[in-house]
């Protein structure tokens, strides 16, 4: 979070002079959100900064977005300077369409604001349980734009609170996947040295489309 506000210190006073910004207060105003799809929150990649969303301001010099940054359960959040900002996705980023609609955010001390956007896929159905050494998974992968394709599905497991594409100690990637029906998977944990260690285990259904630079994601389900 140092960085960000580093990052945002220009909001609301670009009109510094070279005395420095000692003389101004630091941004203490929240601003909460979600990304959501029919008022139902999305998940995506949570490590690495990897899904942004972009907030503008009006009325000064820079112009520069200030980045948002996504956590996997679809929240976010941001210190601001009170005033009002244009919020809106990434340019391509992110598993949906890139329709980059703006959204009109006043912060006032603390402001909440889901942001709709529609995904190729989504997810449904999901259950993740651990039965001995082996993951069981089924789940439902639902269609939402008519021309979007699937390039993997994955089942990913992890060691950490965080498990994504990149964050993971055992992946099973599913192949000739169909939409609108019930598809199963089952991952052997066994001889998995974190598995075999007694951590703690998260997983997660990942569904990549075609061409896109993220996967939606279920849920974090904690298996132990």
């Amino acid at each position: 979070m140092r960085r960000f506000l580093n990052t945002v210190l220009f909001a609301g006073v670009v009109a510094v002079s070279s005395c420095g910004l000692d003389n101004y207060d630091a941004p203490e105003s929240k601003l909460f959100g979600r990304l959501t799809y029919n008022g139902e929150p999305i998940g995506v990649r949570g490590t690495g900064e990897a899904v942004q969303l972009q907030l503008y301001q009006d009325g000064y010099e820079l112009r520069d977005p200030i980045p948002v940054y996504v956590t996997q359960d679809g929240s976010f959040e941001a210190t601001l300077f009170d005033g009002e900002y244009k919020l809106v996705t990434r340019d391509n980023n992110g598993p949906w369409l890139n329709n980059r609609d703006t959204t009109i955010v006043n912060v006032s001390g603390t402001a909440n604001v889901d942001v709709e956007v529609t995904p190729y896929f989504t997810l449904s159905d999901v259950s993740l349980s651990l039965n001995g050494s082996q993951v069981d998974a089924s789940f439902q992968i639902n269609q939402i734009v008519d021309d979007a394709a699937i390039d993997r599905v994955m089942i990913l497991v992890s060691a950490t609170a965080f498990v994504d594409d990149v964050v993971y100690i055992a992946r099973l990637d599913l192949d000739d996947v169909e939409t609108g029906v019930s598809l199963t998977g089952s991952l052997d944990l066994s001889g998995n040295r974190d598995f075999e260690a007694g951590k703690p285990l998260v997983a997660r259904i990942g569904v990549h489309p075609a061409g896109k630079d993220q996967a939606i994601y279920s849920q974090v389900v904690r298996l132990r």
